[in-house]
């Protein structure tokens, strides 16, 4: 009769490890007895920081196919079943064993609890060693090797044992630790770069405030000086120092302006009316660093009589007479002017077509009869093309471009305008008379400070300029 248990299936069993290098090997366990501890005579032996508790032999495990027993041996730290200490237990499926309080961990796996997850994991006879991996070095390129070395000896150590495919497992536990200890310099490398950012924004924020507190003393001088001036204290001569003192403090702060670190912290805001006189200066190339509060101050005067008594001329000439401004802004793109200068014949005529002064000057542009003569307009008893809208705007054209050419540009764009009303011969005669030097004689912020220009010319630029913002921010002023 045959032996009936010869026939009986027989259960495998596994000791997975849990922790350390190797975590997740698995370990064969047979029938009979398998011994575990520090010591070469056992069947698995614990080396490395894992066997800090470990004795030499600290447990061993008893099976005959289908029933499994641990026996703790006499070790120092214990045996340790699901957390708890043991001299002797039966095992179950999906225990943990500890060897030590807080040593090396495995589980027990059985034949059938394995089935979803033991088919993915390494099998590894017995007597393979957990080895702790060596420290390496503090270089940077040492420390790379030392990893890649450790790496190749496990590889081998593996391979000599009867075990294959462990390749990627330990490659992948190398680049985990390389990129740890990267990380931590990585970390440094910000901290380092966080600090020195933190000292440049400081030294920044101490350099812009030393810049700004530079430019405002300097604001303070400009500002005393063309106080003085429009006082009109002092002598010719006095004047011309203040002026010629006032240009080395603008040279000063238009330095300061252009920093970087300048620009960085910010520019004080200046009022509107202001912004929009520095806006116009820029187009016609007159940039300035410091204008003139009295020329400020009688733009602004301006705006307000355009406001109330004069209100109805700015009204016609945004609302009725709007065609018209449109056309004279194109012939003077055409003609290569700035368009806004369709704005002088609102100063001039309040745009009256048929408007005469009396001084005989007539039309939009109030030319007199020998200055339309000149630029090719028609005059004489039986027409009059100062008032034809369009052929006075070419001739004006040309009598603005001859304007400029002889005060040239810059700033003498605003002398320009000047001439324009009091007459460029006229203009001329009271400029030489005042200004001796040829280069001042033709700026005309020199000439406003100086006082050398003629009361109407003085009130003349503001007045345009006035006329000028209003039409371009119509609703800013209540239009």
């Amino acid at each position: 009769m045959p032996d009936e248990t010869s026939t009986i299936a027989r259960t495998k069993a596994w000791l997975v490890s849990r922790s350390g290098p190797l975590a997740g090997t698995r370990y064969l366990l047979p029938d009979g007895c398998t011994r575990i501890g520090r010591s070469p005579d056992n069947d698995i032996v614990i080396q490395g920081h894992n066997a800090a508790t470990v004795s030499a032999h600290h447990l061993e495990i008893l099976g005959d196919g289908e029933h499994w027993r641990i026996r703790d041996t006499g070790s120092t730290n214990g045996s340790y079943l699901n957390g708890e200490r043991i001299a002797e237990a039966e095992l179950s499926p999906q225990a943990i064993v500890r060897l030590g309080s807080d040593g090396p961990e495995f589980s027990f796996l059985t034949e059938e609890s394995a089935q979803s997850g033991l088919d993915q994991t390494l099998v590894i006879p017995q007597g393979i060693l957990i080895t702790q991996m060596r420290r390496a070095p503090d270089a940077q390129g040492g420390a790379h090797h030392a990893l890649l070395s450790e790496a190749v000896t496990r590889a081998r150590q593996a391979r000599i044992a009867g075990i294959g495919g462990q390749t990627f497992t330990l490659m992948r536990d190398v680049v985990d630790r390389a990129l740890e200890r990267s990380g931590r310099r990585f970390r440094t490398v910000i901290y380092a770069l966080a600090a020195a950012l933190v000292l440049t924004s400081l030294y920044g924020y101490w350099k812009i405030r030393l810049l700004k507190d530079e430019k405002v003393s300097i604001d303070q001088q400009i500002q005393e000086i063309e106080t003085r001036l429009e006082n009109a204290q002092g002598t010719p001569e006095q004047r011309d120092r203040l002026i010629s003192e006032l240009e080395a403090y603008q040279d000063q702060a238009e330095t300061l302006q252009h920093s970087l670190l300048y620009r960085v912290g910010g520019r004080y805001k200046e009022d509107f009316v202001t912004q929009q006189i520095r806006t116009l200066m820029s187009e016609f190339g007159a940039e300035v660093y410091s204008i003139p509060p009295e020329f400020v101050e009688r733009v602004n005067a301006h705006i307000q009589q355009y406001q109330g008594t004069d209100r109805p001329h700015m009204e016609r000439a945004l609302g009725e007479a709007a065609p018209k401004i449109a056309a004279m802004r194109r012939i003077l793109e055409e003609e290569k002017l700035p368009p806004d200068f369709a704005y002088v014949p609102l100063v001039e005529s309040a745009l009256g077509l048929r408007r005469t002064s009396a001084a005989g000057a007539a039309g939009p542009w109030q030319f007199t009869a020998a200055t339309a003569r000149f630029y090719g307009l028609r005059v004489d008893g039986a027409v009059d093309e100062r008032y034809d809208l369009i052929k006075s705007t070419r001739a004006a054209s040309g009598f603005l471009r001859q304007l400029l050419n002889d005060f040239g540009t810059g700033s003498s764009v605003m002398l320009a305008l000047a001439a324009y009303n009091f007459g460029p011969t006229r203009v001329k005669q009271a400029v030489m008379n005042a200004v001796e030097d040829p280069i001042k004689q033709r700026n005309f912020w020199y000439l406003y400070r100086a006082r050398a220009l003629p009361a109407e010319t003085r009130e003349y630029v503001p007045k345009v300029f006035a006329a000028i913002i209003i039409g371009r921010n119509p609703q800013h002023f209540g239009f």
